[in-house]
């Protein structure tokens, strides 16, 4: 029984690791959105950026905050590292998804959502993040 206990231990302790990486890079995520909607007037342009320019701009912004994120929390939140891999993708994911989601609700509510509002440069904002995370990262 105490077998099954630590079984069941360690895989709310992996579980519980990924949802912390996870809500990090949303929740950072969705706040620069915040900020870029607010102040998408000062810095929108008569001919909008080549998309593959946008793209490595958010990769750029990503990696900022992913650094800022290593020096606020020096260690790994997911510690095996197969996880940490595996978080390379995964995160991203479900960052891009959320921002999708997000970028048809303002949609809906005839908001005019940003770029970050879509499954891509969501995508490849937190993958900039996540990057830097498992790089750096204790």
């Amino acid at each position: 029984m105490e077998f099954i206990g630590a079984i069941l231990f360690e895989t709310l302790v992996a579980l519980w690791q990924v949802l912390g990486e996870v809500f990090l890079q949303t929740v950072g995520e969705i706040i620069v959105e915040i900020v870029a909607h607010g102040m998408r007037e000062t810095f929108r342009r008569p001919k909008p950026l080549a998309p593959w320019l946008a793209v490595i701009g958010y990769l750029a912004w990503g990696a900022i905050l992913g650094a800022l994120s290593v020096w606020l929390f020096q260690d790994h939140f997911i510690q095996p590292q197969g996880l940490r891999i595996a978080n390379l993708l995964l995160t991203p994911i479900v960052a891009g998804l959320t921002m999708a989601k997000l970028g048809a609700w303002r949609r809906s509510r005839e908001q005019e959502p940003i770029r970050l509002d879509s499954f891509a440069y969501g995508f490849s904002f937190a993958f900039g993040m996540a990057l830097v995370r498992y790089i750096w990262a204790k």
